[in-house]
């Protein structure tokens, strides 16, 4: 497997390790790592992380399951709007962008650097929202309003299919704060939303991308072994640190990505 080189390994574990801790973060950092490390084009990364975070994130969540620390209710009335958001994203509106999207004498936007500059500043907003307007606490669950969050699935379904995110670093904060449940509960939830959207948003990629599964199932089961990790660490981290820690980081991949799109 000479994608697989001992980088995209190492890779591959912190992306499962990220994803188990956070309930977020795998395909902030599956994407650049397949773009900038595995030198894989972005409109086949962003396919190929759909599936590697759906499938690591899948694994995460059966072993969530004995926990009971996932929200069914929350799960059906997010994710299922979400997902069908995603799958036609993926399915009829990425494959028809053009890859000169617009082009004068002395400025050119591509296909490419749309989609990774708008996945920069996804990112840049919700690394802002962690660090500096996120409360994450342990008091019971509070009613939530059912409608915004199902239109709120079908907006961040649209963006997340876009950039090929699971939208963890999107869904976490959205259900602390809109839903008001207990960070260990958004992770769970998060994780199982990510699974379905994010396998369902790469059926949507099949027959418009050049698909290699050797590289693919391999990188997805190097990634699961970093999630069982995460999984076990985060019993030992506390949630509020875990996650403005993690605002940070997400902030510092934003502005990377945004100074290496515009200057390359």
């Amino acid at each position: 497997m000479e994608l697989l080189n001992i980088y995209g390994v190492l890779c591959a574990v912190v992306i499962g390790i990220v994803l188990g801790l956070t309930g977020a973060g795998g395909s902030i950092l599956t994407v650049p790592v397949l773009v900038y490390v595995l030198n894989i084009i972005p409109v086949t990364a962003t396919a190929y992380s759909l599936f590697i975070v759906g499938v690591t994130s899948f694994m995460g969540t059966l072993r969530n399951l004995r926990n009971h620390t996932i929200n069914f209710n929350l799960a059906y009335v997010f994710g299922v709007p979400s997902l069908i958001s995603v799958f036609l994203t993926r399915k009829y509106f990425v494959p028809y962008l053009p890859e000169i999207i617009y082009q004068t004498n002395s400025f050119s936007l591509s296909k490419d650097f749309l989609i990774m500059t708008f996945f920069a500043f996804l990112m840049l907003f919700s690394s802002i929202s962690l660090i500096r307007g996120v409360t994450y606490n342990n008091s019971s669950e509070r009613k939530f309003n059912k409608l915004f969050l199902f239109f709120e699935g079908i907006i961040i379904g649209f963006a997340t299919g876009f950039v090929g995110a699971g939208g963890g670093f999107l869904i976490v904060p959205t259900l602390v704060i809109f839903a008001n449940i207990p960070i260990k509960n958004a992770i769970s939830t998060s994780l199982l939303i990510i699974s379905i959207k994010s396998l369902v948003g790469f059926l949507g990629d099949i027959g418009n991308v050049i698909i290699n599964w050797e590289f693919l199932i391999c990188f997805s089961l190097v990634s699961v072994i970093g999630i069982i990790i995460g999984i076990w660490l985060s019993s030992f981290i506390n949630g509020n640190n875990l996650k403005r820690l993690f605002g940070y980081f997400i902030l510092i991949m934003s502005i990377t990505i945004i100074l290496k799109e515009s200057f390359v």
